[in-house]
């Protein structure tokens, strides 16, 4: 990697983190902007169907880049395609500028940014992690994701400004695509501040071909929660805005920025539930939010019915995305953390390109509330079947609860970031062996 792990006793949030968060704040930001893309289609004489393929076809190009970028992350590190994904998002942007109608432009736009995005948010995300210690993997995501929040509560508030202020017409989406190329510039920017202390690869390493990678420590059946996580994102960031247009509802920001309050509050208050909750519990909460949310939005047909649905979307968030990331990654060993990273992110894109056609389909043929209940009712299905098959799982993030001399309260073991021994790579031997010094970072999961 092209990072070094650091110690354990390392804090999490440092100068890096914090530039991290900043550059993740400007890129959900301009991502938030291009929520209105479904609109977009729309104006240009396109139907929901064709929006959803249109979407399909970019993620399942950037979910096929994946295989390759996860590879080229764990050889080269993160700064070159870092970089290189900003760039191909600067792109994309430039080119849904330029686009007048529907056709090819249309969709290489949506390819470029989709991978463009993918490639951005992977490294980020890996680069975080190799920066802290490992019982803390989950904390850091959760804790970094919290920017995106904020960025989806500025995207949604200037996108309403920009659809408010400008009449009717290709106007609105020109604007709305050019702020996202200058922001994609900045993200470029802290980019390039965040990587300049990157040491070079080390010449000569190969790693093993991706598919023997996936066959080996494929994450199990948390990834069917990855997927439901893709089909509740198509609900939320694509046929929303149509929704609210076709029943006249004016402020879609009332949404979003419900949802993100809602998920900002829930990463705040359970940022250790990994180590006392456990993930396996804080998927099973998180699915049940996404279900309530989905059939609460069947009732909305004004601007403040909005709330109760996206608070229940946004707690469902806050909970699912560090915790199915967490366990996707951490599956495989340290130098592979760029293909389980990529793998448990592919997952989620490609929930989004399997669910963006039939949704759109079930959209233009019985309406929006018929969409909300299949979601739901497929969250269901997915959850059950992964709490069924997972429910003899071992969480080696959560802390270990031992009994005190007399037997009656509980008490936490020193260091709460130690996972449970019965898991560590280095046996029992090694642990009792004095002599065998500190306690190193190391990855639990290998």
């Amino acid at each position: 990697m092209t990072t070094a792990l650091r110690p354990a006793a390392s804090p999490v949030y440092n100068r890096l983190f914090w530039l991290t968060y900043a550059a993740n704040t400007v890129l959900v930001l301009a991502n938030a902007l291009t929520f209105r893309f479904a609109e977009f289609v729309t104006f240009l004489g396109g139907t929901e169907q064709l929006t959803g393929t249109v979407i399909s076809v970019g993620v399942l190009s950037a979910v096929v880049v994946r295989f390759r970028l996860g590879h080229d992350i764990d050889a080269c590190g993160t700064r070159r395609l870092w970089l290189t994904s900003t760039l191909l998002f600067a792109a994309a942007c430039g080119l849904l500028i330029l686009t007048h109608s529907i056709s090819w432009v249309l969709y290489v736009a949506r390819i470029a940014f989709s991978i463009g995005i993918a490639g951005m948010f992977t490294c980020s995300m890996v680069n975080i992690q190799n920066e802290v210690p490992a019982g803390r993997r989950t904390e850091a995501i959760g804790s970094l994701g919290t920017s995106g929040f904020l960025g989806m509560i500025l995207g949604s508030i200037l996108g309403d400004i920009a659809f408010a202020a400008l009449p009717d017409g290709g106007g609105r989406f020109t604007l709305l695509f050019s702020v996202a190329l200058v922001l994609g510039c900045i993200y470029l920017a802290l980019v390039f501040v965040i990587t300049h202390n990157h040491n070079q690869p080390r010449p000569g390493r190969i790693n093993p071909p991706v598919h023997r990678l996936i066959r080996r420590y494929w994450p199990g059946s948390v990834m069917l929660v990855a997927l439901v996580m893709g089909a509740g994102l198509v609900v939320t960031t694509v046929f929303l805005t149509r929704m609210a247009t076709q029943r006249g509802i004016a402020n879609i920001g009332t949404f979003f920025v419900a949802y993100s309050l809602a998920a900002l509050t829930c990463r705040i208050v359970t940022r250790n539930w990994s180590q006392t909750v456990g993930r396996r519990r804080m998927i099973a909460v998180g699915l049940c939010g996404h279900t309530v949310g989905h059939l609460l939005l069947m009732t909305v047909w004004s601007p403040w019915q909005l709330a109760a649905p996206a608070i229940f979307c946004g707690l469902g968030h806050g909970l699912l995305f560090p915790a199915v990331t967490s366990l996707g990654s951490g599956s495989f060993p340290v130098r592979f953390r760029g293909t389980g990273t990529t793998v448990a992110l592919g997952m989620c894109e490609l929930g989004v390109a399997v669910a963006s056609p039939p949704f759109g389909w079930i959209i233009d043929a019985w309406g929006f509330n018929t969409m909300y209940a299949v979601s739901a009712a497929m969250t269901v299905a997915v959850g059950t079947v992964y709490l069924v098959r997972s429910r003899s799982f071992v969480d080696d993030e959560q802390v270990e609860i031992t009994p005190t001399r007399d037997d009656s309260l509980p008490t936490l073991p020193a260091s709460p970031t130690t996972p449970r021994t019965a898991r560590d790579p280095r046996g029992d031997a090694e642990l009792k062996n004095p002599a065998s010094g500190p306690r190193k970072n190391v990855d639990v999961s290998a």
